[in-house]
């Protein structure tokens, strides 16, 4: 047993040293290296269960540990999202010279079915944005969170990360730093505009009292709002509207893009404002809206 344990030590102990190198060398967000950290401790301890260790496995350990995810329930999807996470440790092996090969480079994903995100109807959109009691400081902080969500589309993360700077009212635009620390500029509305105006002169100083904070929207002692924390409130806010729908963290951000493209948005552009560094990521949004607009045809046209 204390073999097994100084082994998974070792092994975590290794891993823990490539994520350091992978968030220096790429800016990758705590959540996406807390992915990484989770899939190969797991791949780690299985491996020790196989009496190998992680630097020097080959190609069948790796198709081995795919199985294995697979036959304990684990979903296609995130069993992809492990092998993603292994290969990118096997590459950084061979980057430094600690590889002469790489183990995974010829391991297949598993098969996926295509992935429609959640969306919500305008109608609902409505609805939720308009939950929050705007009579009290926290309620007007929420719902400007709301109205710059959907009106830009920003990822959770970027949304609570947001700092005061970081926002220009009088040009009507926030400027995000995304995935990989790439920044982009991001136009909001009006409607958006208003609220933050609003919420800045109104519930932001009261919100933060003596407090000083360059947080745009500040948790409990002016610090930053955890993901967690914001996604609780959404399902608050939804359950307040009546909206009966499976949510997600990202579900404004699905609507966002789907109503942009319902309404004749161009694709780029859409993908330009999500921050999608491939436009490939971008076109499941184009599926979305061809159901939406086959079901209203078939809802309404008098042969639909």
């Amino acid at each position: 047993m204390g073999e097994l344990s100084m082994s998974s030590g070792l092994a975590r102990a290794e891993i823990d040293q490539f994520l350091d190198a992978l968030w220096m060398e790429r800016g990758l967000s705590e959540h996406t290296l807390a992915g990484y950290r989770r899939d190969l401790y797991r791949f780690a301890d299985w491996l020790i269960e196989q009496n190998a260790f992680l630097p020097g496995a080959e190609q069948f350990h790796i198709q081995g540990f795919l199985t294995f995810e697979l036959k304990r329930g684990l979903s296609p999807r995130s069993v992809v999202r492990a092998l993603s996470s292994v290969r990118a440790y096997y590459r950084y092996l061979l980057n430094n010279g600690r590889r002469l090969t790489d183990p995974a480079e010829q391991v297949e994903s598993p098969k996926l079915g295509r992935y429609l995100p959640t969306s919500l109807s305008e109608n609902d959109v409505v609805a939720l944005l308009a939950a929050p009691d705007v009579a009290a400081p926290r309620g007007l902080r929420d719902r400007a969170m709301l109205e710059l969500l959907y009106a830009t589309g920003l990822r959770v993360s970027e949304l609570t990360g947001l700092r005061e700077l970081q926002l220009n009212l009088r040009s009507g635009i926030v400027r995000v730093i995304g995935k990989g620390s790439r920044e982009r500029i991001v136009p909001m509305g009006e409607e958006a505009q208003e609220w933050l105006q609003r919420y800045l002169e109104q519930g932001r100083p009261q919100l933060l009292k003596d407090t000083v904070s360059d947080v745009l929207f500040p948790g409990r002692g002016g610090n930053r709002m955890t993901r967690q924390t914001f996604w609780h409130i959404i399902k608050r806010y939804a359950n307040q509207a009546g909206i009966s729908s499976s949510l997600s963290p990202h579900t404004l951000r699905h609507a966002f893009a789907t109503h942009l493209l319902n309404h004749g948005a161009d694709l780029r552009a859409v993908q330009m404002l999500l921050g999608h560094a491939n436009l490939s990521t971008t076109q499941i949004y184009t599926h979305v809206a061809r159901e939406r607009l086959q079901k209203l045809h078939a809802e309404h046209h008098p042969r639909g």
